[in-house]
């Protein structure tokens, strides 16, 4: 088949969970012998070779906008595949469902992963928001098909537009690695850190991790790992939550190898995320077989299921203190937690079984 992949920065990933779906996907279906092209912002992506991982790149320009940046590109990228004869043009994001119809002038199909309900986001004034609920509309109408990553949002989406939606979750497959130059970059040593992994916007409730962790007495490190364009107000709210504690670290963005070290050796793993599907960020760090606590959303729920704790995200950083606590003074604990992660990763959480689950819905929908 011959697969556009639409709707994200692009590859290689430098920023979330929807640019590694991309590079893991797009390279396994490459493998396989498909023609896989990824669209890119031009801005964003600094890699100067025409492919990667068997993945043709198209970079585009965009309007750098913390509103218009995604649509304005997807747009452009629509009005480009156009010519291409694509079989399939992937997208992500239910805020681009807008553009999805264009692909199909041309006799494509188009399928959207939705994500999670990204209007409940709070970095969204209300007009965006209600943008957002128009598009999350009209992705039942527009493409060919949905593709959920969570089976919440899938009900959800039953249950509001009376439309049925894929549901292919999530893949975790990262390679562990030995302590290194990461570690000693930050002066942490093997389960010696509690991680937290996100973009640090209002949302992703980190403050929750920050205001829990100076209310601790302990000689654990608290390590933040992440960034936000656009979020310069919370990222200094953070930082004035912090203050100045020698035990958090804030990293900025980590990918790569640097992302995998510090996965590979966490004592434990926080999720405070409030908004969203299944978080990538969560799913892997059960790969990496982390002891997982989240922040009690039905999606978190049933992404962890029985391999990992929870808090009361209403109640917010005195619930998370009162779980941190517990486990950093029950290793033995945390560690069943450990296996019971990586056997639900392995299980339910698999890059191949992903890859699997696309190329059938992609057969499903030609003609």
């Amino acid at each position: 088949m011959k697969i556009a992949m639409l709707g994200t920065r692009g590859v290689p990933a430098s920023y979330s969970g929807f640019e590694t779906c991309v590079e893991e996907l797009g390279s396994r279906l490459a493998l396989r012998g498909h023609e896989v092209t990824v669209y890119c912002r031009s801005h964003h992506i600094s890699y100067d070779q025409p492919t990667y991982k068997g993945m043709r790149l198209v970079k585009l320009p965009t309007i750098t906008n913390k509103y218009l940046d995604t649509i304005a590109h997807s747009f452009l990228s629509s009005l480009h595949a156009l010519s291409q004869g694509y079989d399939i043009a992937l997208y992500f994001i239910a805020g681009n469902s807008l553009v999805t119809w264009i692909p199909r002038l041309a006799g494509q199909r188009t399928l959207l992963n939705v994500d999670g309900l990204d209007w409940k986001r709070a970095k969204w004034p209300p007009l965006a928001k209600r943008y957002i609920q128009f598009a999350e509309q009209m992705s039942t109408v527009l493409p060919n098909a949905i593709i959920t990553d969570s089976l919440v949002v899938q009900r959800y989406y039953r249950e509001v537009y009376g439309a049925d939606s894929a549901y292919i979750a999530y893949g975790s497959d990262l390679p562990h690695r030995p302590a290194g130059p990461t570690l000693a970059r930050f002066g942490l040593k093997p389960r010696g850190y509690v991680l937290f992994v996100g973009r640090l916007v209002p949302e992703n409730c980190a403050h929750h991790l920050v205001e829990a962790w100076r209310r601790l007495d302990t000689d654990m490190q608290c390590v933040i790992v992440g960034d936000a364009p656009y979020a310069e107000d919370y990222k200094a709210e953070l930082r004035r939550l912090a203050g100045g504690d020698p035990r958090i670290h804030f990293t900025g963005y980590l990918f790569g190898e640097g992302y995998w070290e510090l996965n590979s050796h966490a004592y434990a793993f926080v999720e405070t995320s409030g908004v969203g599907g299944t978080h990538p960020a969560l799913v892997e760090a059960m790969n990496f077989g982390n002891c997982v606590v989240v922040h009690n959303t039905p999606e978190n729920l049933e992404t962890v299921e029985a391999a990992g704790l929870w808090y009361d995200g209403q109640v917010g950083a005195a619930s998370l203190t009162a779980v941190l606590r517990t486990l950093l003074d029950a290793p033995p604990l945390v560690q069943l937690y450990r296996q019971a992660a990586a056997e639900r990763a392995r299980s339910v959480y698999s890059w191949e079984a992903v890859t699997d689950a696309y190329e059938a819905l992609f057969q499903r929908v030609l003609p």
